[in-house]
């Protein structure tokens, strides 16, 4: 079956999400609709780094689209390690496609890439899964901070002794 990169005339609306404001629908989407076009002005490659936005959009190694201005009602949908959604580039423009049937009320969120999620989201990211990994650490890590505390608990411990101990000595 063939993509459409028409979005469809979906109820979608911007609202309070976890992470400040998201893009949400009050309609019903089907799986492998097209949802929206993340659109705005192109970017020239030597003005890239010098616009201060994080709505830029590359396309390709030619063309960047800056999504910030406010008719891009696409800017507002957030990053989502366990996405609904998903950005395809179709003749140099970017649609965003559901991944899954979406229910009204849900947010529309997709993966926005490994390279900018360590840049900005690794440690702010909302998504279940990341709030999840936050909420219980690997066993190693649990493990480490466990022997941290405790050395930090013996040090307290043994400065308190030493107060103590001073204080009846004199």
């Amino acid at each position: 079956m063939r993509k459409s990169y028409v979005p469809g005339d979906f109820e979608l609306r911007v609202g309070r999400s976890k992470s400040g404001l998201g893009l949400f629908t009050d309609s019903e989407i089907p799986k492998g609709a097209c949802v929206i076009e993340y659109v705005g002005p192109v970017v020239p490659k030597d003005q890239e780094d010098k616009i201060n936005s994080l709505y830029l959009f590359e396309v390709n190694a030619k063309k960047t689209i800056n999504g910030s201005p406010r008719y891009n009602t696409a800017r507002y949908i957030n990053h989502s390690c366990r996405a609904n959604c998903e950005p395809n580039i179709h003749k140099g423009r970017v649609f965003i496609h559901a991944l899954r049937k979406i229910k009204p009320g849900e947010e529309l969120n997709y993966d926005y890439g490994e390279n900018y999620f360590k840049e900005y989201l690794k440690d702010i990211c909302a998504c279940p899964k990341c709030e999840a990994k936050r909420a219980n650490p690997p066993a190693k890590k649990k493990k480490a901070l466990a022997s941290k505390m405790a050395t930090k608990k013996d040090a307290k411990s043994k400065s308190k002794t030493a107060k103590a101990k001073k204080k009846r000595a004199a």
